[in-house]
């Protein structure tokens, strides 16, 4: 394992592997618990308001007001009972994600990421998997959505430190899923006109199992 500087210990950086690639298995619930019981938990945007459907803004301030939203963020994952949170899903209009997801191996990852960007990877290493998939912001709806079974995510912590994000199976599908909502993208509008149309009809059918904020 790579060794950190003293500066970046002291800001907060995970640790990272000799790959360059961050350590997001260890402390889980430590870190995950910390941020969550500083926040407060939000209503989840749903299909439909505009701030899902646009690019978000680039995260430029790492501060105190930007620890607050993703302690929140965290606090809104929970009571959703979500494996990943963008903040858009939240009504704010900014690059940032949250993550507390196990791939298949039933490792837990928990960490945080600004500014994401995906790396497009080479064709060989884009095994698809069609798994069902769902979104807070489409409570109660589910369809298989074909996705690379590994991503890379490249991007910045909540400090602002340069950040690698790796993962494989459901924790991969949960990158490519959350960063696709910062640049305005639901995993709806991946499927087929009748799938998608599937999708909102289970919306519309049964009732979200936490608090979401009712579109005008």
């Amino acid at each position: 394992m790579a060794q950190q500087d003293t500066d970046q210990q002291h800001a907060g950086v995970l640790p990272v592997d000799d790959d360059g690639f961050v350590i997001d298995t260890q402390d889980t619930d430590e870190r995950e618990t910390a941020w969550r019981e500083r926040g407060t938990s939000r209503p989840i945007t749903v299909f439909g308001n505009p701030v899902l459907h646009r690019e978000c803004k680039d995260v430029t301030e790492f501060g105190p007001e930007l620890d607050r939203l993703v302690a929140d963020m965290f606090a809104s994952q929970r009571t959703a009972e979500g494996v990943g949170l963008a903040a858009n899903q939240i009504g704010v209009d900014l690059k940032v994600f949250v993550y507390d997801c196990q791939d298949d191996e039933g490792v837990r990852h928990v960490g945080v990421v600004c500014n994401p960007k995906l790396v497009d990877l080479p064709a060989d290493r884009r095994r698809l998997d069609d798994s069902n998939e769902g979104c807070l912001s489409v409570p109660t709806a589910y369809a298989p959505l074909a996705r690379p079974d590994y991503a890379e995510v490249t991007g910045q912590d909540e400090k602002g430190n340069p950040i690698k994000v790796r993962g494989t199976g459901y924790f991969a599908r949960c990158l490519q899923h959350e960063t696709d909502h910062l640049y305005g993208y639901l995993y709806i509008d991946r499927l087929s006109k009748r799938e998608r149309k599937d999708a909102l009809r289970q919306m519309a059918e049964n009732e979200p199992r936490y608090p979401v904020v009712a579109n005008d």
